[in-house]
Order: C-alpha cells, then sequence, then structure tokens
C-alpha cells in the first residue's frame, strides 16, 4: 500500500494492468499505437462541435474545455447536469461517435473484465496547464451496470482515485498518453479526478492533455 500523497507509476512492463480496486483497472499504454489517429478524429470532432467552458448548476465555470460525440453528450449549466441528444450551441446532433473509438472503448473494457460494454457516450476533454478536474463520481447515467472506459492523450496527469464517500482516502496515480482506465461493478461509483496539470509539453499535443470518457448512458 503506498503512502497518502504517494504517486504510482511503475515500470513499463508492470504498467500494462494495474489493479486499482475490485473491478477498476490501469492499462499502461494500451491505445499507444492509435494515438494519432485519435489526436486527428478529435480534431475532426471539435470542428463540427466546438470545445467549450459549461458553466455548474452553481454557476462556476469549470476549467476544463469540453465536447462530446455520440448518440448522447454531457453537458452541464444552471438547470444541472445531464445528457442531450443535440449540441446546445448549434441546435445540431453531437458528431457521430468514430467506430475506432468505440471499438478501442470495448476491448479496453473486455480486457478489464466487461465484455458487453456498449458506450452510446463520449466525452472529450481538453486540459491546459493550471486545470483539474475535481473529485466526483459518474452519476448522471441510467446504465450504472455499464463500466466507465477513460484514455488520455497528450501531457501528463495525476489520476486521483478516492473510495465510495468522498472523505476517503484519494490514492494518486500517473497517467501517459495512451494509458486507459476502466472501472466498474463495485468500483463504478468511485470518487476520482485529476490533479492540477503541470506545465509540460508533448510531441503531439504540445501543452495539452484530451481525454476520452466512454459511457453507456
Amino acid at each position: 500500500m503506498q503512502p497518502d500523497g504517494a504517486v504510482s507509476d511503475l515500470f513499463a512492463g508492470a504498467r500494462k494492468r494495474v489493479p486499482l480496486d475490485c473491478g477498476a483497472w490501469l492499462l499502461g499504454g494500451f491505445a499507444l499505437h492509435e494515438t494519432p489517429v485519435l489526436l486527428s478524429m478529435i480534431r475532426e470532432i471539435a470542428d463540427q462541435a466546438s470545445f467549450r467552458h459549461l458553466e455548474t448548476p452553481g454557476g462556476r465555470r469549470m476549467s476544463v474545455a469540453m465536447t462530446n460525440c455520440g448518440s448522447a453528450g454531457w453537458v452541464s449549466d444552471r438547470r444541472g447536469y445531464r445528457y442531450t441528444d443535440r449540441d446546445p450551441l448549434s441546435g445540431r446532433t453531437w458528431p457521430s461517435m468514430p467506430p475506432l473509438f468505440s471499438a478501442l472503448a470495448r476491448r479496453a473494457a473486455e480486457v478489464a473484465g466487461y465484455g458487453s460494454f456498449a458506450p452510446d457516450a463520449c466525452l472529450i476533454n481538453r486540459y491546459a496547464p493550471g486545470t483539474r478536474l475535481t473529485l466526483h463520481q459518474d452519476r448522471n447515467e441510467a446504465n450504472l451496470d455499464a463500466p466507465i472506459v477513460s484514455v488520455s492523450l497528450g501531457v501528463p496527469a495525476i489520476f486521483l482515485w478516492g473510495g465510495q464517500r468522498r472523505s476517503d482516502r484519494i490514492r494518486r496515480h500517473a497517467l501517459h498518453h495512451g494509458d486507459v482506465v476502466v472501472w466498474g461493478g463495485p468500483a463504478r461509483m468511485t470518487f476520482h479526478g485529476v490533479d492540477t496539470i503541470a506545465k509540460s509539453n508533448h510531441d503531439d499535443t504540445g501543452e495539452l492533455r484530451f481525454n476520452l470518457t466512454f459511457r453507456a448512458t
């Protein structure tokens, strides 16, 4: 067990399938060979549904920019957190989820023990230096039996992995370009987040980090 505040970062060979909890796995470099195409597809999606900074129900502007693809997209404003079938900015349906996206999410879920995952939503987050994602649970989905699949692209980040209560001890895990985290079953409602992104540089994304979060709504 690592001490509080310590960051788990293992050698490449030991990161292929790292258990985080019962039902949760970090798959080191799982998407690495597909990252150039994934980043190209993110640019195409953003051309159709631009990145934007959403507002929380309490009126706070989120520091992380986001967009969506798939038949459902996650949004937030003064009316609350929810899924919609249309982009509120354009009124058009969200861009279709590329087959490569859904195939990658299904493969990762299967490796983690979730063989029937069928994502219909992909939330795309864009992190700049100094941004972060506070501890939260993914709880807006009607289908809580399906896992969450999260793909990291670009500069490194520290993934905050807590427990079933916000006050539970937080464990910190380094995430690198091409890493995938999958959690479901007993870990499905675990509090999680991303620590403040340090100023860094990646050959493919510059100072930015992108994250693909696949869900079945």
